[in-house]
């Protein structure tokens, strides 16, 4: 049966669909209204209809779910509608077709709803604004036993995830790269560019238009702090002192990420964060194996004030869950957003981070950043609650606790004896 969609597709999409037919795994950098999108939708559709495999299955993944649905869902049942005996399923944001296929709109907000799937293909879009973890715990496993492919899409947002996996596309000889701008495709009249360039800052423009990876992150939060560090070669290996206690400070989610720092804190102030862990969907016993196993002399466990709180069904509350796990917590001092993001700008000129271990924990502090009000065209007060606030609250309640009063953050002193006049060892 032959079927017409209406998507005719521009000359940079259709080399985008050849060089995803020949290969297994891609990346695609493109400007702004470029239409890539439209093209992957279009691509996960075509591949639905004709794959030959059993129940085929595949997927289209966004930052949020609510961008999927926001974003692509209406251009997935556009583009679906003339195939005869196609079904929408409003509440999945899923379209299946004739043959068994079936594409499925998902959100990288919520990683373990993807966990558990198959998938014969997908496209993960707009990668740079998703947890670098996404792909390597869940999405790259899905695409094993079917051998899958995947590409992703995107513009850049600063050296993240996405800087990385496209300098990993460059050195494969089995994937593709392919990168558009907008001075190239000449898509965008050019007298809309020079606009948008007098309206734009030069970060801004360079990035969204002509995909540059050098230009901050908008609204990023810590950019300067972190560019200064890499400046100073201050995100280097940190060496571990043995005789010196490591000290942890946590986010604690609730049905959400956990995320934990270790740092050792000298004399002369200067803190070294040794090793970072965040994970999802786990229980307090997780993390004390997960102490257990990193081996470290510990000295004070730190958490947020909300680990306090009793829970409605034990009535006990995590403090006391910890406890019995062997977890003796100290709880951070508990101040505004605000003052808690100056302090962790204060601690930064101190920190050495070893960059190796930490690197999932610097990708958040790179990308933890606050939304833009278009409206009032100024940046909100309140942080964006994306997969980056987990690791970046926990940094901020560690700059919160070292400034805390000396006597609330000291360790536990030696047992004092009675004072004498022989001494203390009469």
């Amino acid at each position: 049966m032959l079927v017409t969609v209406p998507y005719k597709p521009r000359q940079f999409q259709r080399e985008i669909h050849v060089a995803l037919a020949a290969h297994r795994f891609g990346v695609v950098v493109a400007h702004r209204r470029m239409g890539k999108s439209v093209c992957a939708v279009n691509h996960l559709i075509r591949a639905a209809v004709s794959c030959t495999k059993e129940r085929p299955r595949f997927a289209y993944i966004a930052p949020t779910y609510a961008m999927a649905k926001q974003i692509v869902w209406d251009y997935a049942q556009h583009y679906s509608a003339p195939i005869p005996g196609v079904m929408f399923n409003q509440s999945e944001l899923r379209v299946d077709y004739p043959n068994g296929g079936q594409v499925r709109l998902y959100g990288a907000d919520s990683p373990d709803s993807l966990r558990g799937l198959y998938l014969d293909g997908c496209c993960l879009d707009e990668y740079g604004l998703m947890s670098p973890r996404v792909y390597g715990e869940v999405i790259r496993p899905a695409l094993s036993d079917r051998t899958g492919w995947a590409f992703f899409i995107g513009t850049p947002n600063g050296k993240n995830q996405f800087y990385d996996i496209v300098e990993h596309a460059k050195r494969e000889p089995d994937w593709f790269f392919a990168e558009f701008k907008a001075s190239q495709t000449h898509i965008l009249p050019a007298s809309e560019l020079e606009a948008a360039r007098r309206d734009m800052t030069a970060d801004e423009y360079q990035q969204e238009y002509e995909c540059s990876f050098e230009a901050s992150v908008k609204g990023a939060i810590y950019a300067a702090e972190l560019a200064a560090c890499r400046a100073a070669g201050r995100v280097t290996r940190v060496n571990v002192e043995p005789l010196l206690p490591v000290d942890t400070t946590w986010d604690l989610g609730v049905g959400d990420a956990t995320a934990i720092w270790f740092t050792q804190s000298l004399r002369s102030g200067e803190v070294r964060v040794i090793d970072y862990y965040e994970a999802s969907g786990e229980g307090l016993p997780h993390y004390a194996r997960v102490l257990q196993e990193r081996g470290y002399l510990y000295g004070q466990h730190w958490a947020p004030h909300d680990i306090q709180v009793r829970e409605l069904g034990s009535g006990r509350s995590r403090l006391e869950t910890a406890a019995t796990l062997g977890i003796k917590f100290k709880v951070c001092p508990n101040i505004p957003i605000e003052d808690g993001i100056h302090a962790a700008r204060m601690l930064f000129p101190v920190c050495w981070f070893d960059a190796d271990k930490c690197k999932a924990g610097l990708e958040a502090l790179q990308h933890y950043r606050r939304d833009y009000n278009t409206r009032l065209n100024e940046f909100k007060d309140t942080p964006v609650h994306d997969w980056s606030e987990h690791g970046s609250s926990a940094f901020r309640y560690l700059a919160v606790r070292q400034q805390a009063p000396k006597e609330a953050r000291s360790r536990p002193s030696m047992p004092a004896f009675p004072q004498t006049e022989h001494g203390w060892l009469s």
